[in-house]
C-alpha cells in the first residue's frame, strides 16, 4: 500500500464549510477578468513593477507569457494589453516581490511546508538561493552554486549506467535551454527525457505524425479569420486559453460558425465579453457556439464517426458535392477501407455512444456539408483518453474527407497548454529521438549519442518505483502534482538517491524526496538575463509554429539566481568535465552561440539569429500546411485510419470522472479558490455530478463524499469532496486536478502515446467516512 500524500482540507471537514455555489456563467472575460487580474498583479508585485511587466508581456519587444501557448497576432497586437486574466496571474506568480531566503527555510521544515495546500505553498514566494536537503535532514539549508553542481556531478558519475538517471522538462523552458539540456543528457549517455508533453499532447504528436507526417497543427492564427466552421473539442478556451476568445470573436464577426463539443457547458464556449472593446466593457456579449454538442466523457470518436456517416450518405446521394474527391484521390490513401469500415455503423448507435441526440448531429453535419474551410481544435479532453490517438486520427479523417488542409481557413489545431511545450520537442527534448536526429548530433559534435530509447513520464515513474532510476533532474514543473497516481509516484520519488529541481518557486514536488534533494533557483521568463553586461533573450515556439524572441524586463528578486542555460552548462561541466567535447562555456557566455548550433542541428532554423530578431519572429516549416505530406513510412500521402469505438461498461455504482482545471489555476499552479465561471467559490474539493445521478445514489447537493478507484485491484482514494449538481451527462463527473490525480491509475494510459488517461477515470462515490 502506498503512503498517502496528505491534503490538509481532506483531514478537516470543517474547512469545506466555506464553499459557496452560484449560478454558472454563460460568458467569459469582461470587466471581472480585468479586476481579477489586476488584483493578483498588484498584490504580488506592486503597481510599478507589475504594470511595467504587463505592458511588455507578449509584445514584440517584450517577453513571452509563461502560461498557455496560444499565438500572438502577427500584425495587430494590442498597444495596451496583449494578455489575458490567467496570463496576468501567471506573471503575478513569477514577478512577485516575496522571496524565500535561508531564514525562511531555517524556520520552516519540510514537514511544516507539506502540511500546507498547493496554493499556500506556491504563494510563499520566489526561491532566492540554492538550497540542499541532506540525507536525514528536516530542513533545506543554503548551499553554494559550486557545491551544488559538484554534488550533482558526483551523483551522476557514481551511477552504474547513465540510464539510472532521468531528466524531466517543463514546457516553460525556452528553446536555448531545451537544446543545451538535451545535448547534455545525450553526451552524458541517456535518452531518459520525459517531458510535460507526455502528459498532454503526446497523443496528438503520435496521431498526427501517423496521419499527416507531422505531430503539430497545420493552421495559423489568420486562418481563424478566413474560415467557415470552427469545431472546438475537449477544450475550454475561457479558462485554459483565454486569448483564443478574441480570435473566435473575430471569426464570428467574419461569418464563421462555431460547434462546441464538451461534456460540461463552459462559459468560454458560449459567450465572450471582450474587455478591450467598448461593447465588451458595456456588457455586451458575443455569442460563440452556434451549436453545443454535450457529449459523454469519451464520446468524441462516436460523434465524429456519426458526422462522417451523415456526410457519407450525402456524398452518396450527390457524388462530388460533399467530399473533396480530387483531394482524396491526389493526396490521400486508405479512403476505400475507411468508407467500408464507416458504412457498418448506424447513426442511432453512434448517437447513443456519443450521448448526443441524432437531430443535433444532423445539424452539425449540415453545417459542414457544403463547406471546406473547416478548422478543428482540441485539447486534453481528447488526448487524455485511452483511445486518444485514434480519436485524433478520426478528427483527421474528417478533415481529409473535406479537403480541409493545406488551404487558407482550414486545418488541424491542437491547442497546446504550456507556452513552449511544442518548442521543447522541436529542440529534441524527447525520449525517442529518431536516427536522423541522432546522426545530426553526431555529425555536428563528434560524440556518439545513445541510440536506445529512453523513459517517458510514466515509464520514469515506474523505473523509479522499481529502483532503476536513482537520480531525478527536473527542469521546471511540479512533477509530483502533475503526474498520475500521486501516492505511487510519491513512493517512487522517495526511493531516489538525489532529486534536483530547477525552479522559480516552491511546490509540492520539492517536499517529497529520497535521500537528498537540491533546489536550483532560476530566472523567470519576465526577469532580465544579463551576461557580462549584455542583455540576453530566449525564444519560444507557440501552438502554430511561430518562433519569436522573449526578453525579460524585470530586475530579478535576488542576485543569487542563474538562468536555465547557465545551470545546464555548469551542470554539464561538473558532470562531464574533460571528457566533454562540447564547449559549454561558449554557450553560457551568450545565447547567440546556442542558436548558431541549433541552426546546424534542427531543420527549419536557418538564419535563426537574424530571423528571431524580426518583429514577431518566424514560422518554421510545416509541409501539411502547404498540402504536402511525408509520413514516417516514407509515404507521400495523408492517411485515412480505421479504428473501433471504445466500450465503457460501468457497474451500477460506477461513474466516469474527468479531471479539469478551475478557472483560478494554470496546470498545477493554484492562483486562488475562485472558479467563477462554474459558480464555485472558496473551495476546490468538489465533484460535479448530474442531478439525476445524485438522486439515484441517495445523495444530495452539499453532501461530503469520498472518491475511489479500484483499477488493478488497488484502492486509490481522494477523500472529502462536496457534491455540486451540474449540467453534465449522466454517469459523468468532473473534479479539479491535482487533487484527484491520486485516482488516475499509473497503468491507465493512451494506446501508443502512453499519456495518462486523466480525462476518463472510473470511480465509485461513497459518503465520507463510510
Amino acid at each position: 500500500m502506498s503512503e498517502e500524500i496528505k491534503q490538509p482540507a481532506a483531514e478537516n471537514p470543517e474547512k469545506l464549510s466555506r464553499l459557496k455555489v452560484s449560478e454558472p456563467k454563460t460568458w467569459a472575460a469582461g470587466i471581472p477578468a480585468v479586476a481579477a487580474a489586476m488584483k493578483d498583479v498588484l498584490s504580488e508585485t506592486g503597481p510599478v513593477r507589475g504594470m511595467h511587466a504587463l505592458f511588455h508581456m507578449n509584445k514584440k519587444d517584450g517577453f513571452d507569457c509563461s502560461s498557455c501557448a496560444w499565438p500572438d497576432p502577427d500584425d495587430d497586437r494590442s498597444p495596451f494589453a496583449e494578455y489575458c486574466e490567467n496570463g496576468a496571474k501567471a506573471l503575478a506568480e513569477e514577478a512577485t516581490t516575496k522571496k524565500l531566503t535561508a531564514e525562511f527555510f531555517a524556520q520552516n521544515s519540510v514537514a511544516d511546508l507539506s502540511a500546507l495546500n498547493d496554493m499556500e505553498i506556491g504563494k510563499k514566494g520566489r526561491i532566492a538561493q540554492p538550497v540542499y536537503l541532506p540525507k536525514g535532514a528536516t530542513h533545506y539549508q543554503p548551499i553554494s552554486w559550486d557545491e551544488a553542481f559538484k554534488k550533482i556531478g558526483d551523483a551522476l558519475n557514481a551511477l552504474q549506467s547513465p540510464n539510472e538517471a532521468t531528466f524531466y522538462t517543463s514546457g516553460r523552458t525556452g528553446n536555448e535551454a531545451s537544446f543545451v539540456y538535451q545535448l547534455f543528457t545525450k553526451e552524458y549517455g541517456t535518452n531518459n527525457m520525459p517531458d510535460c508533453s507526455n502528459m498532454c499532447h503526446e497523443s496528438t504528436g503520435t496521431g498526427l505524425s501517423e496521419s499527416i507526417g507531422i505531430g503539430k497543427g497545420t493552421v495559423t492564427l489568420n486562418d481563424f479569420y478566413d474560415t467557415d466552421v470552427i469545431i472546438i473539442m475537449g477544450q475550454n478556451p475561457g479558462t485554459n486559453h483565454p486569448r483564443m476568445l478574441t480570435a473566435l470573436q473575430k471569426a464570428k464577426e467574419k461569418g464563421s460558425k462555431i460547434i462546441a463539443v464538451n461534456p460540461l457547458r463552459e462559459a468560454g464556449l458560449m459567450g465572450f465579453k471582450n474587455p478591450q472593446t467598448v461593447t465588451g466593457v458595456l456588457g455586451f456579449t458575443t455569442q460563440l457556439a452556434d451549436l453545443y454538442l454535450q457529449v459523454k466523457i469519451n464520446g468524441d470518436m462516436a460523434l465524429i464517426k456519426a458526422i462522417e456517416l451523415l456526410l457519407l450518405e450525402a456524398e452518396n446521394s450527390e457524388p462530388g458535392t460533399v467530399f473533396d474527391q480530387q483531394f482524396i484521390k491526389d493526396k490521400t490513401t486508405g479512403y476505400t477501407g475507411f468508407v467500408d469500415h464507416l458504412s457498418q455503423y448506424k447513426l442511432n448507435d453512434l448517437a447513443a455512444a456519443a450521448g448526443v441526440p441524432a437531430e443535433q448531429i444532423r445539424e452539425a453535419a449540415d453545417m459542414l456539408k457544403h463547406k471546406s474551410k473547416i478548422i478543428i481544435c482540441w485539447a486534453m479532453g481528447v488526448t487524455q483518453q485511452k483511445n486518444g490517438v485514434d480519436t485524433i486520427k478520426e478528427i483527421t479523417n474528417l478533415i481529409l474527407l473535406k479537403g480541409s488542409i493545406g488551404k487558407a481557413g482550414a486545418g488541424l489545431c491542437p491547442v497546446r497548454g504550456h507556452s513552449n511545450v511544442q518548442g521543447n520537442r522541436t529542440m529534441l527534448i524527447f525520449d525517442k529521438p529518431n536516427e536522423k536526429q541522432l546522426n545530426k548530433i553526431k555529425e555536428v559534435y563528434g560524440f556518439e549519442p545513445p541510440r536506445r530509447h529512453g523513459y517517458d513520464v510514466v515509464e520514469s515513474i515506474k523505473a523509479m518505483h522499481a529502483g532503476k532510476i536513482k537520480v531525478f533532474v527536473s527542469m521546471g514543473g511540479n512533477f509530483l502534482s502533475a503526474t498520475p497516481d500521486t501516492n505511487f509516484t510519491a513512493d517512487a520519488m522517495r526511493k531516489l538517491k538525489l532529486s534536483v529541481h530547477i525552479s522559480t518557486k516552491l511546490n509540492r514536488g520539492h517536499l517529497v524526496n529520497g535521500e537528498e534533494s537540491i533546489i536550483l533557483p532560476c530566472l523567470a521568463r519576465s526577469d532580465k538575463d544579463m551576461i557580462n553586461g549584455k542583455e540576453q533573450f530566449v525564444s519560444c515556439e507557440n501552438s502554430m509554429g511561430v518562433v519569436q524572441m522573449s526578453k525579460g524586463v524585470l530586475q530579478p528578486i535576488s542576485d543569487d539566481l542563474l538562468s536555465e542555460v547557465a545551470i545546464v552548462c555548469r551542470m554539464a561541466k561538473a558532470t562531464l568535465a574533460e571528457r566533454s567535447v562540447v564547449d559549454w562555456d561558449k554557450f553560457a557566455a551568450g545565447y547567440d552561440t546556442i542558436r548558431d548550433d541549433i541552426e546546424k542541428v534542427v531543420p527549419g532554423f536557418n538564419s535563426y539569429n537574424d530571423r528571431v530578431r524580426l518583429p514577431g519572429g518566424f514560422y518554421i516549416p510545416n509541409a501539411p500546411r502547404e498540402g504536402k505530406f511525408e509520413l514516417p513510412d516514407g509515404s507521400k500521402f495523408a492517411k485515412f485510419n480505421v479504428a473501433e469505438l471504445p466500450e465503457h461498461k460501468l457497474a451500477d455504482d460506477e461513474y466516469m470522472m474527468a479531471s479539469i482545471r478551475s478557472h483560478d489555476q494554470f496546470n498545477t499552479t493554484i492562483y486562488g479558490m475562485e472558479d467563477r465561471y462554474r459558480g464555485i467559490h472558496n473551495e476546490r474539493r468538489v465533484i460535479f455530478m448530474n442531478a439525476k445521478d445524485i438522486a439515484k445514489a441517495g445523495l444530495k447537493a452539499g453532501d461530503k463524499v469520498d472518491l475511489f478507484n479500484y483499477t488493478d485491484d488497488i484502492e486509490r482514494a481522494a477523500r472529502l469532496f462536496i457534491i455540486v449538481p451540474y449540467d453534465i451527462p449522466e454517469r459523468c463527473t468532473a473534479t479539479y486536478y491535482p487533487e484527484t490525480n491520486v485516482l488516475v491509475p499509473i497503468n491507465s494510459v493512451a494506446l501508443k502515446s502512453n499519456t495518462p488517461t486523466s480525462k476518463l477515470v472510473i470511480i465509485k462515490i461513497k459518503r465520507h467516512g463510510i
